[in-house]
């Protein structure tokens, strides 16, 4: 699992680039509560259109970039959606809690 980050203004976007299963999950985490330290952004963006396999450790990264935005008073969006990762997220309900696009 790669992620590349790009700040603008007060939106980061960062691109997950591979499979989000459990051992990318736990990274993934730690670098994205790295950059968002880093960048204190407003508006969090996860573009999820490189990645190629997400099981169900993806919800807990996506949750845990939506808490950590909320701690920050901002919000996270996921975007660019495959559909296998699409179904995991909506089969757990996490677009109740996370905007989705």
């Amino acid at each position: 699992m790669e992620l590349k980050a790009k700040a603008d203004h007060r939106t980061l976007t960062l691109q997950l680039r591979g499979e989000l299963d459990h051992h990318a999950a736990k990274r993934l985490v730690r670098e994205i509560d790295l950059v968002v330290e880093r960048e204190v952004p407003q508006q969090l963006v996860l573009d999820f259109s490189a990645v190629s396999f997400m099981d169900s450790s993806g919800i807990a990264v996506v949750m845990r970039a939506q808490r950590r935005m909320q701690e920050l008073g901002g919000s996270a969006t996921v975007i660019e959606v495959p559909p296998q990762a699409r179904r995991v997220l909506h089969t757990a309900g996490i677009d109740r809690w996370v905007k989705i696009k």
